[in-house]
């Protein structure tokens, strides 16, 4: 093709280049500009989803590959949000992360990385059955002791269902699991029927003793009536009433 004769052109120089070609070289010198001065691994804005495009997290923006996230991340765009984000946290006086400039709590700040410790075995504990004498609910009492706890530490329990958990397989949907952990103790898992706790006042209770070291949990199962009539209206639970 002739190029000699085109307008504002220089012989020899191939032509004038069009709308698309000189955007399509913007972006690929800002792209060079932006790896050399950002580090996606550790930038808090950057997010890859599920269909694997990329999005900025800071602008709402979506990309199709990193070139255009890093153009973007050098327009105006982008550098007006992260000044605007940046006064807004400073009048609002928010504890700021060190490393990824974002305030505390929020996605991409810095968790502290918990040091592991040397666990040190189980501790002692005892189970105990009771019943309700009044609604002839079925419960447990847990006490176990903490001798050598943790400085500042105290016991914490969670329900798990059996298919959280991978040590007893296959699961069975017929038990839970109550677990009980404190540092630098093993965990203590204790398997249960999977039956609904009763949380309601007086029915579920923890107590830790600072003095003894020695942490109480007890629980009651609902009856089989409760479980069976839970949240249908106009049945009210059996045994007495609560004032």
């Amino acid at each position: 093709m002739d190029y000699q004769n085109r307008v504002g052109s220089k012989f020899g120089g191939g032509g004038v280049a069009s709308q698309s070609q000189t955007n399509a070289d913007r972006r690929e010198r800002l792209r060079k500009l932006a790896l050399e001065t950002i580090d996606l691994d550790k930038d808090p804005y950057f997010f890859k989803n599920h269909v694997g495009s990329f999005e900025c997290r800071l602008c709402l923006t979506v990309h199709q590959n990193d070139g255009s996230y890093l153009a973007h991340t050098q327009g105006r765009k982008h550098q007006t949000n992260l000044a605007r984000r940046a006064a807004r946290e400073a009048k609002e006086g928010k504890n700021i992360d060190s490393v990824t400039g974002l305030p505390v709590g929020m996605i991409g700040q810095q968790i502290p990385v918990k040091k592991n410790l040397i666990k040190i075995g189980r501790p002692g504990y005892k189970i105990t059955k009771c019943r309700d004498p009044q609604t002839r609910q079925l419960g447990l009492l847990f006490q176990l002791s903490y001798p050598e706890i943790a400085e500042g530490q105290h016991p914490r329990y969670r329900f798990m269902s059996a298919f959280e958990q991978k040590v007893d397989l296959p699961a069975d949907k017929d038990f839970q699991y109550l677990l009980i952990a404190a540092e630098p103790y093993e965990t203590c898992g204790f398997k249960l029927q999977a039956r609904e706790v009763d949380k309601s006042e007086g029915r579920f209770w923890t107590y830790w003793d600072p003095d003894t070291k020695e942490y109480y949990l007890q629980m009651f199962f609902k009856t089989e009536r409760e479980e069976k009539y839970a949240g249908v209206p106009g049945m009210a639970p059996s045994g007495p009433k609560r004032m």
